[in-house]
């Protein structure tokens, strides 16, 4: 979910070839909700193999990590470790969440308003044991590395930027500045035209930066003032304060500075007090849990792995996923007789 720091943060457009050559660590399972919730038929019933498994995380990762390559970009995939136990409120919240998406796509269906199922579909979206086990081992067939977080894997991927093994952290969410990654990149697995919801046309959805330095520069705070404001707001580990949106929040920190200040403005402005222990929360983002990883690796594709991942067991295209390997592999091997050139002349 993370917190909601779009209209606080300055956001600049790039274009994919702006990180070729580079390193970027991915939130595993913000981007494998992002395909379950996106990769689904016309009324929401999601991508699945002939035996009812769910494939749409499989096929989001090998297409768009396909293109990812074939662009030169490094990926890494950062998955979870064990949820911090601020985060049960959060995850209960969810699970109703779900529970009623659920109930109302069905009540669509039954309509025949499948523009509305689908929409209430993208919200049942679960992410299973099977589904993350499966998704580490397409990722290792397709000779990218994975790193398993000791708690959040955002957390973990941030920590990974601020230590220089890494160019940018990837996420849709914005916690990853809160946690301190210099650089965050949104929207890397959903480029392209995407139709807007109830209306008849469509935009085109780029990936943007966002450097932190920037964005703290331009509010005129630090990144434990940043932190403030997502308490505030609420986080994945506390809840907001009501009627306060990211403008207030920031005029609120700015004027009160510390945490002690703040808290005892909300309590007597809104007469409100935290739920949890606000200073536990702000050292989680300033002192996440982090393990360092071991050397990075990428290997080549490994074709009869992924073959026998996507086509034998999960009835993907023959052809087409035949044709994408080879494609990868052409450029691959391009680049690489390239590289030997530029270090000859060089």
């Amino acid at each position: 979910m993370g917190v909601d720091l779009g209209d606080l943060a300055i956001k600049h457009s790039i274009g994919l070839d702006s990180l070729s050559n580079k390193i970027v660590a991915i939130d595993a399972f913000n981007i494998l909700y992002q395909f379950l919730s996106s990769i689904r038929q016309e009324d929401g019933t999601p991508l699945m193999d002939f035996k009812g498994n769910v494939t749409a995380h499989l096929s989001g990762l090998f297409y768009r990590n396909v293109r990812l390559l074939e662009g030169g970009i490094r990926p890494v995939y950062v998955f979870d470790g064990k949820a911090h136990r601020l985060k049960e409120r959060v995850q209960g919240e969810r699970a109703e969440v779900k529970r009623q998406a659920e109930a109302k796509w069905k009540a669509a269906l039954e309509a025949e308003k499948f523009e509305d199922a689908k929409k209430f579909a993208q919200a049942t979206s679960r992410l299973t044991g099977a589904m993350i086990e499966e998704s580490k081992q397409l990722l290792d067939a397709m000779g990218i590395p994975t790193i398993q977080a000791p708690s959040d894997g955002e957390a973990q991927a941030a920590m990974m930027v601020q230590q220089g093994l890494a160019y940018a952290t990837a996420s849709q969410d914005y916690d990853a500045l809160m946690f301190g990654s210099p650089l965050l990149v949104r929207n890397l697995s959903i480029t392209g035209r995407r139709k807007v919801p109830r209306q008849d046309r469509y935009i085109l959805v780029e990936p943007e930066l966002i450097e932190l330095k920037e964005t703290l520069a331009s509010l005129g705070i630090d990144r434990s003032g940043m932190v403030l404001i997502g308490i505030l707001l609420g986080t994945d580990f506390n809840e907001g304060v009501k009627r306060v949106g990211p403008k207030t929040a920031l005029k609120i920190v700015k004027e009160h500075k510390s945490l002690e200040a703040v808290t005892a403005y909300v309590k007597e402005k809104y007469d409100y007090q935290f739920e949890v222990d606000a200073e536990e929360v702000l050292h989680l983002f300033l002192d996440p849990p982090y393990s360092p990883p071991e050397e990075l690796k990428w290997r080549p594709i490994d074709p009869e792995r992924v073959m026998k991942m996507l086509v034998s067991e999960h009835d993907f295209s023959e052809e087409r996923v035949k044709r994408t390997i080879e494609g990868l592999q052409k450029i691959t091997k391009e680049r690489s007789a390239q590289s030997k050139l530029d270090q000859w002349f060089g």
